[in-house]
């Protein structure tokens, strides 16, 4: 019995040589062994199939999780890859600013010298001779401003309109009083530090007629100009504005009869700039027209100089060398009017 309860399917293949009694035991030992073997398979199917739904209910609710674990991955990158490309654009990507000296922003604005902002859309827009003591409404709409006014009503100021706000801003290069040094009382200049760069907006001192002012013009070359060198060990520089000197002949129309005669083009004035290049920065414009003729950016209100295209280059982008490579374009816009200057502009990746 014990061997055809253990091993019915043996049991049944083993002959036995017993009484009836006997042969019924065993044939009913064999029944119930089979019955119960079926049962058990029955039994153990009915176990597994309910074991499979459950595995496959379970396997289901996995999958579900998994796609959504992996529809929410998925979402997650993207939105990583979006700040990071966000990220990226912010960093490398390029900005347009325009420098021009207004002769008055209160006239300038009535000229319609201001739609250049809605037409050009720079991100920064440094103004010179703005001869104002607060910045118009027309020139706040989605620009912060910084503003830096003459102490003598009417005359100099520098303004500055920016959609970035920079880090810094201050309003003097030099540690002397503004009595020792011409210009700092007259609203001459802005320094903006942004996060990879300096923007300076100047308006430097013109050495007046008859050159009177020339020795002054001097004591500000050489003070900027050491300022600028410390300032360029931080950052790279992007200098902008009227510098009021025409560095080369190429760059008024009348060179002989104005040489050392007129301000802007002496020996002193153009060799200062010529120091400043030297010690490793760059006249954006001239470096990428190195023989373009008549290309200026100021005439004279009389004997219809404008029409004649007898002016002078005054207004320039100086930046530091190390980022000539991120220059895209440097223009002379000079059909723009609405004052005796006309604007340039420059893109670069900063």
């Amino acid at each position: 019995m014990f061997l055809a309860l253990r091993f019915p399917l043996i049991a049944r293949q083993c002959y036995v040589d017993v009484n009836a009694w006997n042969k019924t035991l065993v044939h009913d030992v064999l029944h119930a062994s089979l019955i119960y073997r079926m049962s058990g398979m029955d039994g153990g199917m009915k176990k597994r199939q309910r074991g499979d739904k459950k595995e496959a209910s379970k396997n289901a609710n996995n999958n579900k999780r998994d796609m959504s674990d992996e529809g929410e991955k998925m979402k997650n990158e993207d939105r990583t890859m979006e700040k990071k490309k966000r990220k990226v654009e912010k960093s490398n990507g390029e900005i347009k600013i325009i420098t021009w000296n207004v002769a008055g922003v209160r006239a300038w604005i009535k000229k319609g010298g201001h739609s250049i902002l809605a037409e050009e859309k720079p991100d920064i827009v440094a103004l010179q001779e703005t001869k104002c003591v607060e910045v118009p409404n027309e020139l706040k709409n989605g620009y912060q401003s910084f503003l830096n006014t003459s102490e003598k009503s009417g005359h100099g100021g520098v303004l500055l309109l920016t959609k970035e706000k920079p880090i810094k801003v201050a309003y003097t290069f030099n540690d002397k009083s503004k009595s020792d040094l011409d210009g700092n009382d007259k609203g001459r200049i802005i320094i903006a530090e942004y996060e990879n760069y300096y923007l300076i907006n100047a308006y430097v001192p013109n050495s007046g007629r008859g050159l009177v002012n020339l020795d002054k013009r001097k004591v500000w070359d050489d003070c900027y100009f050491s300022f600028i060198k410390k300032l360029d060990l931080n950052k790279p520089i992007v200098y902008v504005g009227d510098l009021n000197v025409a560095h080369q002949e190429i760059d008024l129309a009348n060179p002989k009869s104005n040489r050392n005669k007129t301000a802007g083009f002496t020996d002193q004035e153009r060799n200062d700039f010529t120091r400043l290049l030297d010690a490793g920065f760059v006249d954006v414009y001239r470096r990428l027209n190195p023989e373009k003729e008549g290309a200026y950016t100021f005439w004279s209100n009389m004997h219809n100089a404008r029409e004649k295209n007898v002016g002078w280059r005054l207004d320039y982008f100086v930046i530091s060398e190390r980022i000539m490579n991120k220059v895209k374009e440097c223009n002379i816009l000079h059909s723009v009017k609405g004052s005796d200057h006309c604007p340039v502009s420059l893109t670069i990746e900063l």
